[in-house]
C-alpha cells in the first residue's frame, strides 16, 4: 500500500517573520492533534503490532516517517517565522503556551482502536490545517500546508480502507 505521494514537498520559505503565524503552526507541531503526537503515536503502534499484525506494522511505520517529515518542514518554518520550534503550543489569544505532553497519545493496543483513533486523529489534522490556511496569507506557507493536508488525506484513506477489511 503507498503511503507516500509522488508529489514533491515545497521548499520551506516565509515571506516574512511573523510570530502570530508561528503560534498557529505552533498546534500543528506540537499540540493534542499534531506531527509529533502522530509521529510518536504511530511509532508506538508500529512497535506494538511488529509481531503480530506485519503488514499494518510496516504502513504505520512509513506514515510515521511522513509525519516526521512534517514535523520538520513545520519546525523550520516556525524558526523562520522569528520563533524557537520549542514542542509546545501557543496561542496569542491566550497569552501563554502549553508543553506538549506525552498523555496526548492514546495507547490502545487493539488494531481496531488504533485505526479508529487513527482516524480521528487524521480528521481532525486535516480540519485544524485547513483552517491556518484561510487564517495565514503568506503563499510559501499555505503551500506547504497545501502538500502536508494532501499527505494527511491519503493516510485517511489509508486508515478507513484497513478498517473497512476489519468488519
Amino acid at each position: 500500500m503507498k503511503v507516500r505521494l509522488d508529489i514533491p514537498y515545497p521548499e520551506v520559505k516565509v515571506e516574512e517573520k511573523n510570530p502570530y503565524y508561528a503560534d498557529l503552526l505552533s498546534e500543528d507541531y506540537a499540540g493534542r492533534s499534531s506531527e509529533t503526537t502522530a509521529t510518536l503515536l504511530y511509532s508506538y503502534q508500529h512497535f506494538n503490532t511488529f509481531d503480530s499484525n506485519e503488514e499494518f506494522s510496516k504502513i504505520i511505520e512509513e506514515i510515521a516517517i511522513v509525519e516526521m517529515k512534517h514535523l520538520e518542514m513545520l519546525g523550520k518554518t516556525i524558526k523562520l517565522l522569528g520563533k524557537e520550534p520549542i514542542y509546545k503550543t501557543c496561542e496569542a489569544s491566550r497569552g501563554d503556551c502549553v508543553m506538549w505532553t506525552a498523555s496526548n497519545i492514546d495507547y490502545s493496543t487493539r488494531l481496531k482502536e488504533m485505526l479508529e483513533v487513527d482516524i480521528r486523529e487524521e480528521s481532525k489534522a486535516i480540519k485544524i490545517y485547513e483552517n491556518h490556511k484561510r487564517l495565514i496569507k503568506d503563499k510559501y506557507i499555505k503551500n506547504m500546508l497545501d502538500r502536508i493536508i494532501l499527505d494527511e488525506k491519503r493516510h485517511l484513506e489509508i486508515f478507513e480502507s484497513l478498517y473497512e477489511g476489519l468488519k
